[in-house]
């Protein structure tokens, strides 16, 4: 399926939900390409997942916003990836450094940097341990096994929805309450 095939494709899904998030983070090794940096060459020429690059150019046309979050040992290779395969251009903010926090430090740099809310953001990446530590700060966070396709966009947008639902209800929930403190008192009747 070529890029155009499943850019198609990927602008479809996303046209079947209401809520999408802001900004999209894409891990890069094993989850945008099928391979770790510090293993390869600058000198390389990289590939990606074979959906990757439609799926980021739908996201794109969209106008939803894309950063990365990767812990490379070795962001020299990384960045000069990006660069060879004419991705820089996409994204809002890279955030690609060594780091033993999985991934909340790139996070909150990517806050700053955006002023996107953690709940509106949506998360790609290949090791459960992320996903927990990022998932824990309000972030839609989605494991791929095999980099990431539509099944995992869908999948990423369908929990994106369900996640701004239950936030919606919480939150009319507590402007009820707020508005009504006592409404779940027991009034004493004397």
């Amino acid at each position: 399926m070529g890029d155009e095939m499943v850019k198609h494709d990927a602008l479809q899904i996303i046209g079947m939900f209401q809520v999408l998030p802001r900004l999209v983070v894409f891990d890069l090794d094993y989850t945008l390409w099928p391979f770790y940096c510090e293993c390869r060459s600058k000198r390389d020429m990289p590939s990606l997942y074979p959906q990757a690059k439609g799926i980021l150019y739908a996201l794109k046309e969209k106008g939803i916003d894309m950063a990365i979050a990767s812990r490379s040992p070795t962001s020299d290779i990384a960045k000069t990836f990006i660069d060879k395969l004419s991705l820089k251009p996409m994204f809002v903010a890279q955030e690609i450094f060594s780091s033993w926090t999985h991934k909340t430090d790139h996070f909150q740099r990517i806050h700053t940097r955006t002023g996107i809310p953690f709940n509106s953001m949506l998360f790609f990446d290949d090791e459960d341990r992320n996903i927990q530590s990022v998932s824990k700060m309000g972030v839609t966070s989605i494991l791929v096994g095999n980099g990431v396709n539509l099944g995992a966009l869908r999948q990423g947008l369908t929990e994106f929805s369900q996640n701004a639902s239950k936030s919606e209800k919480n939150k009319q929930r507590w402007q009820k309450y707020s508005q009504n403190p006592n409404s779940s008192e027991k009034k004493d009747e004397d």
